[in-house]
């Protein structure tokens, strides 16, 4: 009898957990602790979770619980409302991805082979794997001409790619990383990272990541479950709110005391509510400058057109330029000495301030003017105060 998850939409499930741990733990024969105690766990369809804590935390004990290369010793696992148990191990496991830190291609088969072997195993047709093997070969960016290389001839970084197409090869609902960028360079590692991110906007995937790393965690999680000793959930957050509320001294603990700088690698300027500030088309009169230079107490005003920014001027100029016959357009402008995007960092939206000494202006896409950022904006953004 052939097994398969049901449809994520079909599932009347108010929280829509793809996966669901209860009360799930597990002994091993000799230990006097367990590995993992009563954990209850709800992983949203479509999100990256990081299980994240000590060695002897029982991260990867739980991630291989859910495709039941351990077996729990009591307890739920439940993908998409089907219990796990009630599926051939086998069978389970071709339709879970699986990565691991030391990839575990078969050496002795090409890339194209290792990136197929699940479609194989599931009797696909050749034109069909071939196909899709194509399809993964761009998705996670690896150059076509490494298909007939054999794992030995590729880096680190090229084999962790292949690692991650072949757990993709059959299109499961659910792919688990264990430690999957732990064995290279800090430099690949990131961009790994970033290539993760990419990849699950595009396929949507449910991700269950473990990781030692909080900065890896921090970096690609939807949602963060910090594990303690013996399986504990210490907490189960959003990166920014776990280093913002830490639920108690252990998870403070282990995220560190600097998490205040973390979270300014976390919030995008995007996130600050905007000010204005003092600025005018370009077609506006010199009047309307002066009220709107008095209205914010500056010695600046900035001019735009079509909502594009064109700069600075200096209020020092009106009078001149004013008293010449002139318009806004006849000023001499600047542009801004500290200049961001929406999707510029807060830390480096920081930087930036602190080393121009003034404000930043938010240039959308397209040029667009989208407000200002200063210091105290950031400060009141990170604090959660809106007003």
């Amino acid at each position: 009898m052939q097994h398969s998850f049901p449809d994520p939409e079909s599932q009347i499930n108010a929280s829509r957990a793809a996966i669901r741990l209860s009360g799930v733990t597990k002994e091993f024969r000799g230990s006097a602790e367990a590995a993992v105690a009563d954990l209850s766990l709800d992983i949203e369809e479509g999100s990256i979770v990081a299980l994240l804590g000590p060695s002897g935390c029982g991260k990867t004990t739980t991630l291989r619980m859910i495709n039941r290369l351990i077996e729990p010793t009591s307890g739920t696992i439940e993908i998409n409302g089907t219990n796990v148990a009630d599926i051939p191990a086998q069978e389970l496991r071709r339709g879970i991805g699986y990565v691991i830190q030391q990839v575990g291609l078969f050496p002795h088969r090409s890339i194209a082979s290792n990136i197929g072997t699940v479609p194989k195993m599931l009797g696909w047709n050749k034109k069909r794997i071939a196909e899709r093997v194509e399809e993964l070969t761009s998705l996670v960016g690896l150059d076509h001409d490494l298909l007939s290389r054999y794992p030995d001839e590729l880096s680190g970084g090229q084999q962790q790619r292949v690692g991650v197409a072949r757990a993709l090869a059959a299109d499961p609902p659910v792919l688990l990383m264990d430690e999957p960028f732990g064995a290279v360079d800090p430099i690949v590692r990131a961009r790994l990272q970033d290539q993760l991110l990419e990849l699950q906007s595009e396929v949507r995937k449910t991700i269950v990541l473990v990781t030692h790393d909080v900065d890896e965690a921090l970096r690609v999680a939807d949602q963060i479950a910090l594990l303690n000793v013996g399986g504990v959930l210490e907490q189960l957050a959003a990166p920014d709110d776990l280093m913002r509320t830490p639920a108690n001294d252990f998870v403070r603990t282990f995220v560190g005391e600097d998490r205040w700088l973390r979270r300014l690698h976390l919030n995008l300027v995007s996130s600050l509510p905007h000010h204005t500030g003092p600025i005018l088309p370009i077609a506006a009169t010199f009047g309307e400058a002066r009220e709107v230079l008095a209205a914010e107490g500056v010695s600046w005003l900035g001019i735009t057109e079509d909502d594009v920014f064109l700069g600075w001027v200096q209020a020092s100029a009106l009078d001149a330029v004013e008293a010449a016959g002139g318009s806004l357009a006849d000023l001499e402008r600047q542009l801004p000495a500290a200049q961001v995007e929406p999707t510029s960092t807060l830390r480096s939206a920081m930087e930036l301030i602190m080393v121009s000494n003034t404000s930043a202006a938010v240039i959308n896409e397209g040029g667009k003017f989208g407000g200002v950022v200063t210091l105290e904006g950031i400060r009141r953004g990170l604090a959660g105060d809106t007003s």
